[in-house]
């Protein structure tokens, strides 16, 4: 008569062993290849979501990915800035970033967050190196600036955002010298503009702009839903840049979920095979979505 337990523990082995199997072609399909992936909203502040994503990480890299991490932090700048009295003031949603706000978004994002997340990494058995886009030349930036209509007068304003910028170019070279050596690259946000002075840059758009200038098999944005969900709520697993315009032009998609996709649109159409929206609350989404059929979030391609 067969033990219970040892029938069970022969069903998880064989359960294992065809995860792997499904995943092969995958393992196949993208081993040498490169995968961009942007780090932030509530998994940051989860220990135990932390770990599963650098677990996560490592494996990508012990399989022959070349996994790029560019984490973002803007809840914890908002609390250190509180914690030392800098007043925040904002503009249709966008902090206005002045000299005293961006030592500290510098300071958090280059110093505190980048090296847990170095810390994580180790943890699980890899090798990082935490950098942000001014080392190496990485990412130049240049200033940001946006417009809104004044309420009173109707009129179209431009509004100084501070030390707010974009990515004007990405020189890859540190990140492909990092790679080469068998560590992961851990990027944060900040960036020189050729002026000299250094921005705070949203780290979906540092993260598009990276994949794009290393023609990365994926952009993975990691975000707190479970992807674009239709007006019913279900998820959209297969999205291409013209259907993402007709979502937002009905009012589908709204609020911060459109330049979350505007940035995959950037990235697929400058070079970036495809990218994803998924949900990073949820224990290793980013295996799920790339190592199984059934997928665990929203898929863009340039169509």
């Amino acid at each position: 008569m067969s033990n219970p337990q040892d029938t069970a523990q022969s069903n998880l082995g064989l359960t294992k062993a065809e995860t792997l199997i499904e995943a092969l072609p995958y393992l196949q399909r993208y081993a040498g290849r490169t995968f961009v992936v942007k780090y932030g909203g509530h998994a940051m502040g989860d220990p135990e979501l932390a770990r599963d994503f650098a677990e996560d990480v490592v494996l990508l890299k012990a399989v022959g990915i070349n996994p790029v991490v560019v984490h973002g932090g803007g809840p914890q700048i908002g609390a250190m800035l509180k914690k030392l009295g800098v007043e925040s003031r904002f503009v249709d949603g966008l902090r206005v970033t002045d000299k005293a706000t961006a030592e500290v978004a510098e300071m958090v994002l280059s110093g505190a967050i980048n090296k847990e997340l170095v810390g994580w990494i180790a943890g699980a058995g890899g090798k990082a190196i935490g950098i942000s886009g001014k080392d190496g030349g990485l990412v130049t930036a240049r200033k940001v600036s946006r417009t809104t209509i004044d309420p009173d007068s109707n009129i179209e304003q431009v509004v100084d955002l501070g030390f707010v910028g974009e990515p004007e170019g990405v020189d890859a070279t540190v990140i492909d010298t990092i790679s080469a050596a068998g560590m992961i690259p851990v990027i944060a946000p900040i960036a020189a503009g050729a002026d000299g002075q250094t921005y705070n840059i949203n780290a979906d758009t540092m993260a598009g702009a990276i994949a794009a200038a290393l023609g990365a098999a994926r952009l993975f944005l990691l975000t707190d839903v479970s992807g674009v969900l239709d007006k019913d709520k279900n998820l959209l697993t297969d999205l291409t840049p013209a259907d993402i315009a007709k979502l937002q032009a009905d009012g589908t998609i709204s609020g911060g979920m459109i330049p979350k996709l505007e940035t995959c649109v950037l990235a697929v159409e400058a070079g970036c095979e495809a990218a994803v929206v998924l949900d990073g609350r949820v224990p290793h989404a980013m295996l799920l979505e790339f190592f199984t059929s059934r997928g665990a979030g929203t898929l863009i391609r340039a169509g």
